[in-house]
Parts: C-alpha cells; sequence; structure tokens
C-alpha cells in the first residue's frame, strides 16, 4: 500500500472547491468542540459571514421568488445538533448495513437531485455538531444488519455505515472536517476492527483523505456518469476527469474504492459514451497493488412531489421526467416513483453486466436498480 509520503500530493489540488457565503450556528450548537474546528475552516476558507444565532431556529432563509431563496440557501452552511430522531442508524438496503448522517443538504446543483422532495424548507446545508453522538451509531450498532454484516456475499465488509445518503460529505469537507474525523477514528479502531464506512461524492477534495490512518475501513465511491448527463446535469461538481483523479489517488492510498453508477440513462448515444466511461475508470485504477474496486448502477427515476420540486430549482431544465415515457412503480410503503419501461430496464441492465465485467473486470458489481 502507498503512503501519503509517497503520493506527490500537489497533484491533488481540488477543482472544486466549496465555499458558503453564510454560515449560521445554532445556540444550541455553539459550545459544541466540533463547531470549534467548523469555525477555523470556514475562517480559513475566507468565509466572513459566521453568525450565532440567538437560538435554535433558522430564520431569514427566505427570499422573494423560490430562485432567491434557492440561490441563498445554497450559499448557506447551517451548523445544529442532530436532533435524538437524527441520532438512531437506519437500514439502507441494497447499500449498507446502515445509514448514519453527517449532514443533510449539498451544495451542488444536479438538476436531477434526489434530495428534491424528500428534505423540507429551503435546499440549506446542514451539518450536525454534535459529532460524538453521530458517530456513536457506529458502536451500537456494530455487528448488526442485514446488508453486509454476517452476511456470505459481503460479510468481508463488516458492518457498513453510509455517511452520504442527504449529503455530499467530501463536497462540505473543506469547512466542516466531519469526514475526516470519523475515517480517522474508525481508522484507529475505536468503534472495533470490523466495521466500514462508506461514502458517494461527486468531488475531488482528497488532498486531506490521502494522509489519513484508514485503517482500509472506509470505501470511497465516486459518482460518475455519461459525459452527457454529467456536464449537462451536474452542475457546481467537479468534472469527471478530476474525480477519476482523485479516484486513483485515493485507491493508491490504500482506500477500498468504488463506483456509483448513477443516475444512469438512455441519451442518444448512451452504449457509446458509457464505455467510454468504463475504459477510463479502467485507466484510472490500472497498475494498483491490492485494488478493492465495487460497483453500484442506479437507473434514473423521479416521483410527483421531486419533479415539482426539481422544476422550481431549475426551470428550464433539459431533464426527461415525463410520465408518459415511464413506468408508475409504487414502493412498499405507497410512493409512487417513474421509472425506465421494462425493456429499456432489461437492455441497459444486460449491457451493463456485460461490459462491466469486459472493461472493468477489476470491479465487483454489488447491485443493479
Amino acid at each position: 500500500m502507498t503512503t501519503a509520503r509517497e503520493l506527490d500530493l500537489t497533484t491533488l489540488t481540488p477543482t472544486r472547491l466549496w465555499v458558503p457565503r453564510h454560515v449560521m450556528i445554532t445556540r444550541a450548537a455553539a459550545e459544541l468542540p466540533h463547531t470549534a474546528e467548523i469555525i477555523r475552516r470556514c475562517e480559513r476558507a475566507g468565509v466572513d459571514d459566521i453568525r450565532i444565532m440567538p437560538g435554535n431556529a433558522l430564520t431569514g432563509l427566505r427570499g422573494a421568488t423560490e430562485r432567491e431563496t434557492y440561490a441563498s440557501a445554497k450559499n448557506t452552511l447551517a451548523v445544529v445538533v442532530a436532533p435524538p430522531s437524527a441520532l438512531k442508524p437506519q437500514p439502507i438496503p441494497p447499500s449498507a448495513d446502515w445509514r448514519i448522517d453527517l449532514a443533510k443538504g449539498c451544495p451542488a446543483h444536479c438538476q436531477y437531485c434526489y434530495l428534491a422532495g424528500s428534505l423540507q424548507g429551503p435546499p440549506v446545508t446542514r451539518v450536525y455538531a454534535n459529532l460524538d453522538d453521530v458517530l456513536d451509531g457506529v458502536r451500537t450498532h456494530a455487528g448488526r444488519g442485514s446488508v453486509t454484516s454476517g452476511t456470505i456475499e459481503r460479510g468481508n465488509e463488516g458492518t457498513t455505515f453510509e455517511l452520504s445518503c442527504y449529503t455530499d460529505p467530501l463536497g462540505i469537507e473543506d469547512v466542516t472536517g466531519s469526514l475526516a474525523a470519523a475515517i480517522s477514528r474508525v481508522g484507529a479502531g475505536e468503534f472495533g476492527s470490523d466495521v466500514q464506512l462508506r461514502f458517494t461524492t461527486k468531488f475531488d477534495d482528497v488532498g486531506e483523505l490521502v494522509t489519513l490512518d484508514h485503517g482500509r475501513r472506509t470505501r470511497i465511491r465516486f459518482s460518475v456518469n455519461a459525459a452527457e448527463v454529467a456536464t449537462r446535469f451536474e452542475g457546481g461538481t467537479a468534472r469527471m476527469p478530476a474525480r477519476l483523479t482523485a479516484l486513483r489517488a485515493v485507491a493508491t492510498a490504500g482506500y477500498r474504492v468504488g463506483l456509483t453508477i448513477a443516475p444512469i440513462m438512455p441519451v442518444p448515444g448512451w452504449r457509446e459514451q458509457y464505455a467510454a466511461l468504463l475504459d477510463d475508470v479502467s485507466a484510472a485504477v490500472a497498475g494498483i497493488d491490492d485494488l478493492d474496486l465495487t460497483a453500484e448502477i442506479i437507473t434514473h427515476r423521479f416521483t410527483p412531489a421531486s419533479k415539482e420540486v426539481l422544476l422550481g430549482w431549475y426551470p428550464r431544465t433539459k431533464l426527461e421526467m415525463d410520465e408518459d415515457l415511464r413506468s408508475r412503480k409504487r414502493s412498499k410503503f405507497g410512493g409512487v416513483k417513474y421509472v425506465y419501461p421494462r425493456q429499456t430496464m432489461t437492455e441497459m441492465r444486460e449491457w451493463f453486466t456485460e461490459e462491466l465485467e469486459r472493461r472493468l473486470p477489476a470491479a465487483r458489481l454489488l447491485y443493479w436498480t
């Protein structure tokens, strides 16, 4: 395994860093130890507007229009205390055993954003200051779970904890430090040897992460997509070549790594575009010793609620969200989502299964959905 000293860190200058214009700290979060680290990082990043709120409510978030509200919220970081209801790990199949949240909300501008419709209010990024409480879920749920913990297929991963269901933790890491703290503590064995953190990112700020003693207990997955999808719909994120450079860097530093190929879309020439993507990934991981690479493939879908929110955020989007072109599917809880028709899904699944094995044989496909 290559150490941080052997990596050329000068090549890891991030191409995309989010710096909030406004930082709001609730009264309850103000005195917690991790808040001091967040303030230090925000000041280092050049944030001028850092305010401690008189109470625990986040006020003044709405503008005169929905667009103004969106723009202001996307430039705001709120430092809050995770409530007790958010501290209990939740099952999150088929990705991992459990979900624990370092934050909620994302600074990127993906026009298909899966957070649309699932988070209430303006899309402010909220980072949790009570980090000890959040990470305690790793301690209480280690050895439990049904996705990886104790299973034949993925038991070697131990008990897995997803950090990124409601945020991109690397996208906010420069001003929070939450990810480095979690990786370091789990890597040091504070929660036992048979646990693993996982997160997905569209950013490339890995310079600090490759210096950490991660103990090979964190899997960093990069969200990747066809050139047309990434260029057109993933605003505010690192471009694909930068993500693949970061993928190679963390894999070289000994991290377990992964691909979240999502959301798959049958755009014109999709076979050629996704074939080029797989070839680019193959080149990025070539020659890496002890490579542990997984793949998770997720097709595009939307709900009536998410469509309404997304059209409010991106009224001129070219994203296809036509119910007449989709199949209607109900979740076990009665919710409705629109997915691609069966024939399209079958065609894409067969192609990806075959081409992933052919073009990127090092990758282990965990699931398709």
